[in-house]
């Protein structure tokens, strides 16, 4: 196991590039890369990072020729061998040869496009623009780098004890969670921290964690890279993401309020069983499943990823039984914003009525909350999105109108077609 301080102290972080690989990566990432590739390879899109914690000041923190030194490195990065081996080999939710030969010779090939980055007063605008299967690629990189070298500034000036006993008490605190997590050994529960974890390091030293401590209900972690040296599941199924450029690009209205569909029934013609899960929440859950084709109803289950948790799987069920099917065959995965106190209330309310599952993201990969004065390591609200396909805008609305993107005109169109009516104002935290 890595001593984490020690590393830190002796280094200061220049033996360890922050990505290290392309799978360095989330799952549904490869996923969603090969549905596009196959689907709308000449598709142009437009990737930006959004601080929504504008109190982070990142371009103060952190030295732009350090974020282009880490950036440039990622682009010269290529699958290896073993890499491509694990993937064109490897069995992924009991399917062997998950990813196409076709699609996995562009991505042995396959090198980050440019990137664009200008300091902004105290935040940094990075975009990233081409074609859709390589520029997509970029997303959870871009934000891995932002994280740990917000956290390499942080950790910059302190001596090596004290990063010794700033690691004890996180490592503490995490199997504290772990320790209260074993009273409901049946909740089934992931890594989804990649995207906004503390370090490489610090989240791999969780997942070990985890399943030492967890055992069985730890079921896999949506880092690739990890799952291929840890011999784990790697989770993942679809995101946001597709909606909203099939979304852009659709013609008129009638097109638009079909998009979410046609995002599904081409991951319907690619995938089975457990990769079927329904993500209804882009442009609001109750329209999209009130509208939804029947043959989405036979899908294995739903994520909830804003809004109110608890209410949004009580919309699933009572969904799931209007249309003829049993919710306790049916899986729910909640993924938004989640800790230890959310994830056992959710599994008591839920556990027997549905299969419930938990993807854990920053909370378990980035909690240092109370760890240093001022608590300048506390987690934040870090996105890249696609802003734009074929020069037309994206939108989102969420189920949380606090996570909604996109021109007010648009929004306000979008909100029209979706029938999205009063919405209930949630904090995001991260």
């Amino acid at each position: 196991m890595v001593d984490i301080a020690t590393r830190v102290w002796n280094h200061k972080w220049k033996i360890d590039p922050i990505v290290r690989s392309l799978i360095d990566t989330d799952f549904y990432k490869l996923l969603m890369c090969q549905s596009v590739f196959r689907n709308r390879p000449d598709t142009t899109v437009t990737f930006s990072l959004i601080n929504r914690s504008d109190h982070v000041p990142l371009a103060r923190l952190i030295d732009e020729g350090e974020l282009r030194e880490q950036l440039d490195h990622i682009r010269s990065l290529s699958l290896t061998r073993g890499e491509s081996t694990w993937l064109r080999g490897n069995t992924f939710y009991g399917k062997r040869q998950m990813f196409t030969p076709e699609f996995m010779e562009w991505f042995e090939a396959l090198r980050l496009p440019p990137y664009h980055l200008e300091r902004v007063g105290d935040q940094y605008e990075l975009t990233f623009e081409g074609k859709w299967p390589e520029v997509m690629m970029w997303e959870i990189p871009a934000l891995a780098v932002l994280m740990e070298l917000r956290g390499r500034a942080v950790l910059h000036d302190m001596g090596r004890f004290e990063l010794q006993v700033l690691y004890a008490r996180a490592m503490t605190k995490l199997w504290e969670k772990v320790e209260r997590l074993r009273q409901e050994p049946g909740a089934r529960i992931a890594d989804f921290g990649t995207r906004r974890r503390h370090s490489f390091l610090w989240q791999d030293w969780c997942v070990q964690a985890m399943l030492e401590g967890l055992g069985e209900s730890f079921v896999g972690t949506s880092n690739c890279l990890i799952a291929k040296n840890r011999d784990l599941e790697a989770i993942g199924t679809n995101a946001h993401e597709l909606p909203m450029v099939y979304a852009a690009l659709a013609e008129d209205d009638a097109a638009l309020a079909r998009a979410p569909y046609d995002v599904l029934a081409d991951w319907h013609e690619e995938h089975d069983g457990n990769l079927r899960i329904i993500l209804p929440d882009t442009y609001g859950t109750e329209g999209f499943l009130q509208r939804a084709p029947d043959w989405l109803a036979g899908w294995t289950g739903i994520r909830i990823d804003s809004g109110d948790p608890a209410e949004g799987a009580e919309t699933a069920i009572r969904w799931w039984q209007s249309r003829g099917e049993d919710p306790t065959k049916k899986l729910v995965i909640f993924s938004d914003g989640l800790d230890v106190d959310v994830i056992l209330s959710l599994y008591r309310q839920f556990a027997g009525r549905v299969r419930v599952s938990f993807g854990w993201g920053t909370l378990l990969t980035n909690d240092f909350r109370g760890l240093t004065p001022d608590d300048r390591l506390a987690p934040f609200s870090l996105v890249c999105k696609a802003v734009s396909a074929n020069g037309h805008p994206t939108v989102k609305l969420s189920d949380n109108p606090n996570k909604a993107m996109g021109p007010a005109d648009q929004i306000a169109r979008y909100k029209r077609v979706f029938g999205v009516g009063e919405q209930t104002a949630m904090e995001v935290v991260v």
